[in-house]
């Protein structure tokens, strides 16, 4: 028996070096490992932002490296010690119409980002809903999922810049990762990946790696959080704020965002109906000088309807990221601040934040009544100052004013001069104090 444990620790001792010899650990060489870090830290040094200084989102760019080269420089990536706590149940607060185009847009990002994976698709909406919560990102599900739309490379999901939507998910997969989206805004959460606000791919290495702690791996996925207090719960109390903004380009797969387009076609037909009503009323844009061209103090042209005043608003603010119009029925003050009447007689406001995909319309409900208490204005309560009591003729009373002494009989004379004073009451049993 003895002789036969030596020999199987003997066949070991030789079999172990000649397998790893055979089939190596899959390291990157010393000589990659050493570039692509000194290529990342160059780029993108590791930094912890300060509680006071908002962290920035950058354009997504990656380290020209081999995916088999990433997947070996990754690996070699430390997971971060330590608590890694789980965000905590997000729920929607918002319109019908709001929910239903913030769930597509959230299952576009879970179907293109992960594919038809659910466990893959639940982790990536944790991410953006994380997002949604942190003061870094837009205020909506929406701005989230399609940050950085607009740019040919480096959006913050691929999908929303790299041409994947030219490609329909199966009508399966499309109703799976919408009950994903779902129950994620109803308070579903996906622990693993805590509070990871960034991913990517195994065979990629973007230059934000470096600056951020490794939380998690979920199949080919690697989640990060940011470093430092910005990774904390604390970090993540944001409310989201603002109607969900229309998709047009996830119009082919959501009702929502679809009728959302066609509004704004209709909007684009409409804004030359608004330059007809401009003219007609000779009410050039006024805008206000001391805010840099962004706000406008305007009259409502006639004939456009309130309905419509949204659409007229945003043609005003032409391509601005940032815009504010306030607009009366008649008699536009002349400059900022607004006095309590003017606010009072403001018939409607609009208000454009791009940055924080934000856009918002009010009305003045006292004037213009809406279907939904949340499109009215604050009620603005205009209380003048009381007028100065006016100078008066000596012995004459202000209208209105009660009269003093006791009212006159009829038929009954009374002496001359002035009324004997009322004698005070004194207690019983006691005597008024003698006078001098």
């Amino acid at each position: 028996m003895l002789r036969l444990s030596a020999a199987a620790v003997a066949a070991t001792a030789v079999l172990v070096p000649t397998l790893v010899v055979l089939d190596p650990p899959s390291l990157p060489p010393p000589d990659v490992r050493a570039r692509v870090a000194a290529e990342v830290r160059a780029r993108k040094p590791r930094r912890v932002v300060p509680p006071a200084e908002l962290p920035p989102v950058e354009p997504v760019e990656f380290v020209a490296v081999t995916p088999d080269d990433a997947r070996a420089f990754n690996a070699t990536v430390p997971f971060v010690s330590g608590p890694k706590p789980p965000a905590r149940p997000f729920r929607f607060a918002g319109t019908a119409e709001d929910l239903a185009r913030a769930t597509d847009c959230l299952a576009a990002a879970v179907i293109y980002e992960a594919g038809d994976d659910a466990v893959g698709e639940r982790a990536v909406a944790q991410v953006v809903l994380n997002r949604l919560r942190h003061p870094a990102f837009p205020k909506t599900v929406c701005g989230v999922v399609f940050q950085g739309q607009e740019r040919a490379t480096g959006c913050q999901f691929t999908f929303t810049c790299d041409g994947a939507l030219g490609h329909a998910p199966s009508e399966g997969g499309w109703r799976r990762a919408r009950e994903v989206a779902a129950m994620a805004l109803k308070g579903a959460v996906y622990r693993p990946v805590g509070l990871s606000t960034h991913y990517h791919t195994d065979w990629v290495v973007p230059y934000w790696s470096s600056s951020l702690d490794k939380v998690a791996e979920v199949h080919t996925h690697l989640f990060f959080r940011w470093s430092g207090w910005w990774g904390t719960p604390s970090a993540f109390d944001r409310r989201p704020i603002g109607p969900e903004p229309v998709v047009q380009k996830i119009a082919f797969l959501s009702d929502a965002h679809k009728t959302g387009a066609a509004m704004s076609a209709a909007d684009a037909a409409f804004a030359e109906a608004v330059d007809a009503a401009l003219l007609a009323d000779r009410a050039a844009p006024f805008q206000s000088p001391g805010d840099q061209d962004n706000v406008f103090l305007q009259i409502l042209p006639r004939g456009v309807a309130p309905d419509q005043w949204p659409a007229y608003a945003s043609r005003l603010c032409g391509d601005r990221s940032y815009c504010k119009v306030l607009a009366w029925t008649d008699g536009r003050p002349a400059a900022l601040p607004l006095t309590p009447g003017q606010q009072e007689r403001m018939a409607f406001s609009y208000l454009r934040d791009r940055a924080n995909g934000f856009e918002k319309p009010l009305w003045n409900c006292t004037q213009v009544p809406r279907a939904s208490a949340g499109q009215c204005m604050k009620t603005q309560v205009y209380q003048p100052s009381p007028a100065r009591d006016p100078i008066l003729p000596r012995g004459a009373q202000p209208v209105g004013a009660l009269p003093r002494g006791p009212t006159p009989l009829e038929g009954v004379r009374r002496k001359a001069g002035p009324l004997a004073a009322t004698p005070e009451l004194t207690p019983r049993g006691t005597s008024p104090a003698a006078g001098p």
